[in-house]
């Protein structure tokens, strides 16, 4: 239920704001609009001021919606009311109303980075961790403690900042990536990471192979809070007891213990724990947790963190109003552009599918953005206000660019290109976008289950 609550409330910000870009236009160029919908299908609820008013509408169906016109291609039109159809109107005025649709989209995307970048963002540092022989990140000299200043110019002072740029700059870019970093001792370098194109294709893959992760710092085995109903609560343990051995073998930090109790789902460890200096031997069995085709120990008890290292790690970023705006310009325009080119590596099989979300990806990133607070949840807004409004723009017939193609066409003839080879372009766009609806919800489908 929060799923798919989100899904709708991104879903209806969204429409209602293309919607609105046409309404907009279209009032502002003197057409009359009989109906503005947000949704389709049968109506729950309608506004409507006087009989030669707009009604506004809200339809059971929130996955579209709609503004009708006066237009004689729609049917038949008052004599009083010929000056304000649609189909009446030049070339040049009917295009801009089309195009108003995704123009608000991107503008739209515009104002949520900008309100991004003003509100603020809270992450780690992004401070690599051990680099992996044979990834991406060791070919480029990549070490330990190495904190990412900027890629490509771009600033990113988050760590989920560095790595969405990273990886799409070079799916991007393709061949090579600029990466400015800061090592422990604060000394600045640039190292270049060479992308192989068989790798350049697929974010998935990419990621795997760039071998980027966060630095953790090694940490006693010392339990911090400890869960009523776990493990370590049945067996004693407390608060501030430190983990010496685990049947004999010395326990040195956290994540030693960690991986240890995950492997012994189940089965008794002879525990010595030190406590107010002295030392005494425990019993625990971690519990069985399965997820997947996976059983891990759990004992329900996290570690204690130093006072200060969290703060250390801290990440707090934003702008200034002013600041924020080309910035947030900036951010628009890049996302649209590498939209643009994933759309096309996806066309000439340079890119996998799998790069495709359907409705199911989109509800479930919006559940999740919504969880992780307010500017992640603005920030899927903006991304798929992106997407929306560039495949908007697309000359393919049935979507708005199909249309303005078609102006296009008309400006160039001087006449309207005919009704029947519209229509059959246009069924043959409804059928392609019904194949890739189709495709995207086969992928969609199939993650569920992977």
């Amino acid at each position: 239920m929060h799923t798919l609550f989100y899904f709708i409330i991104a879903i209806g910000i969204l429409v209602s704001f293309h919607e609105f870009g046409h309404f907009w236009v279209a009032r502002r160029a003197g057409v009359k609009v009989l109906r503005f919908s947000v949704g389709f299908g049968r109506v729950l609820w309608s506004y409507r001021k006087d009989p030669e008013s707009t009604e506004y509408v809200i339809s059971a169906i929130p996955l579209g919606g709609y503004v009708k016109m006066v237009d004689e291609r729609e049917g038949e039109v008052k004599k009083e009311d010929l000056p304000y159809a649609f189909n009446q109107q030049s070339v040049l005025t009917r295009a801009a109303i089309v195009a108003a649709g995704p123009v608000f989209n991107l503008m739209l995307a515009v104002v949520l980075f900008w309100s991004v970048l003003v509100i603020g963002e809270v992450g780690i540092k992004p401070v690599l961790g051990p680099v992996e022989q044979g990834t991406l990140a060791a070919e480029a000299g990549f070490a330990e403690g190495d904190e990412i200043i900027s890629v490509n110019g771009k600033a990113t002072p988050t760590w989920a900042e560095a790595l969405s740029v990273l990886v799409a700059s070079a799916l991007d870019s393709g061949e090579q990536v600029e990466v400015k970093v800061r090592n422990f001792e604060d000394t600045q370098s640039t190292k270049i990471l060479r992308i192989p194109e068989k790798d350049s294709n697929d974010p998935d893959v990419l990621y795997k192979r760039l071998g980027f992760k966060p630095w953790t710092p090694k940490l006693k085995p010392v339990i911090g809070q400890v869960l009523a109903d776990g493990a370590a609560s049945e067996a004693g343990l407390q608060t501030g007891d430190l983990i010496i051995s685990a049947d004999s073998t010395e326990i040195n930090d956290w994540m030693q213990w960690v991986e240890y109790v995950k492997s012994h789902p189940g089965v008794a460890i002879n525990v010595i724990i030190e406590r107010d200096d002295r030392r005494m031997p425990i019993t625990l069995t971690p519990k069985r947790v399965t997820s997947g085709q996976t059983t891990e120990g759990k004992i329900g008890a996290s570690v204690q963190v130093p006072e200060g290292l969290t703060d250390s790690m801290r990440a707090e970023y934003s702008l200034s109003p002013l600041q924020a705006v080309p910035a947030a310009f900036e951010k628009a325009y890049y996302y649209s552009v590498s939209t643009l080119k994933m759309m096309g590596k996806m066309l000439v099989g340079k890119a996998s599918v799998e790069n495709l979300s359907g409705p199911i990806s989109i509800a479930q990133f919006a559940g999740q953005s919504a969880t992780m607070g307010l500017t992640h949840f603005l920030k899927f807004l903006a991304l798929v206000s992106v997407s929306l409004g560039v495949l908007n723009l697309l000359p393919i017939p049935v979507l708005d660019g199909g249309h303005l193609m078609f102006f296009g066409i008309e400006a160039i003839k001087g006449s309207p290109v005919p009704e029947k080879a519209q229509l059959f372009f246009q069924q043959i766009g409804m059928a392609l976008l019904f194949f890739l609806m189709v495709f995207a919800m086969i992928l969609d489908i199939g993650r569920l289950f992977q």
